[in-house]
């Protein structure tokens, strides 16, 4: 029998998250821990790849790389945040630099948070359970 302090918490639904890395290595880890926490993974290795995953499938929650060739992930949040569909669709960036700099410059073009690689599982599901649309 549950005792009258504890509060019974509600299983989260699942979120529809797109991980943008060109790291194959951090691509594959975010997916191992979001499918760990009952999420459904969609990968992307840069931006142009990105952009079409985000028309194709109106993910909950993008986690964005920085330093990625081609589009980087300022360039990416930046398009994504312009589409009327799309703007309300959290971006967290990924880095491996913890900078303030950084951090400025995600927030400038729309960005929710900041991760700095590499990141825990516990890190990584706590972003969507705070950041996912409809939150």
């Amino acid at each position: 029998m549950n005792s009258p302090s504890e509060v019974p918490t509600l299983p989260q639904l699942p979120a529809r998250v797109l991980v943008i890395d060109d790291s194959n290595t951090i691509r594959r880890s975010a997916e191992i821990f979001l499918r760990q926490g009952g999420h459904e993974v969609l990968l992307a290795e840069d931006g142009f790849d990105a952009l079409s995953k985000v028309n194709d499938h109106d993910p909950d929650l993008i986690f964005c790389d920085i330093l990625m060739p081609r589009l980087d992930g300022y360039q990416t949040c930046a398009i994504i945040k312009r589409n009327p569909k799309y703007a309300t669709v959290p971006v967290i960036m990924l880095s491996s630099k913890d900078g303030l700099f950084d951090k400025a410059r995600g927030r400038m073009v729309g960005s929710q948070d900041y991760l700095t690689k590499p990141f825990t599982k516990d890190q990584l599901l706590q972003a969507v359970d705070q950041h996912r649309r409809g939150h």
